[in-house]
């Protein structure tokens, strides 16, 4: 069986208004103190696939508009809502004022496997994505409700910080909708 790629205009995309007026995952991306636009580019175009919610910027995270970060998020900055914070438990706090239950991706003792987590429908979600050397910041760990960590089989002991961000927003999107 022949399979013939569709061009752009055959995907139905939505328009970036239609984009913010359309019901969103129940699911907020922090970033903490992620230093490679690139990478904030990429969540950010993750983040529209999936149609999440927002996404904090803390730290050291650049921000829009950059032209680095256009060149992986090729508009998604645009869609996707976004908010700065100068500091990541600050970020954490307000998510917290506002109902949210928030995991750290991160390998800590008392983690959850990614593969066990179970989701609630009803509630809200954030997960913070780290540094790509130092990840998480301990004591944002220590401000969140709990971690999860993605299971690993090889030699390596992480994932870029936007594989990261595309297998747990895939997996809370599939979980949530």
């Amino acid at each position: 069986m022949k399979r013939r790629k569709l061009k752009l205009e055959e995907l139905g995309r939505i328009n970036i208004e239609e984009f913010r007026e359309a019901e969103k995952t129940p699911l907020v991306v922090v970033l903490d103190n992620v230093r490679s636009q690139n990478n904030i580019g990429s969540v950010f175009r993750t983040c529209d696939a999936f149609r999440i919610e927002e996404v904090l910027l803390c730290g050291i995270t650049a921000t829009p508009p950059n032209v680095e970060i256009h060149k992986t998020a090729l508009g998604a900055e645009d869609s996707v809502k976004w908010r700065y914070f100068n500091h990541t438990v600050s970020a954490l706090n307000t998510l917290k004022k506002e109902g949210y239950y928030i995991y750290s991706i991160e390998q800590a003792e008392n983690s959850i496997s990614l593969e066990n987590i179970q989701l609630d429908k009803n509630k809200k979600y954030a997960i913070i994505l780290g540094h790509e050397v130092h990840g998480v910041d301990q004591e944002v760990v220590n401000a969140s409700d709990g971690c999860i960590e993605i299971p690993q089989y090889g030699t390596k002991h992480s994932l870029n910080v936007s594989v990261t961000a595309g297998i747990v927003i895939w997996d809370f999107f599939k979980n949530l909708k």
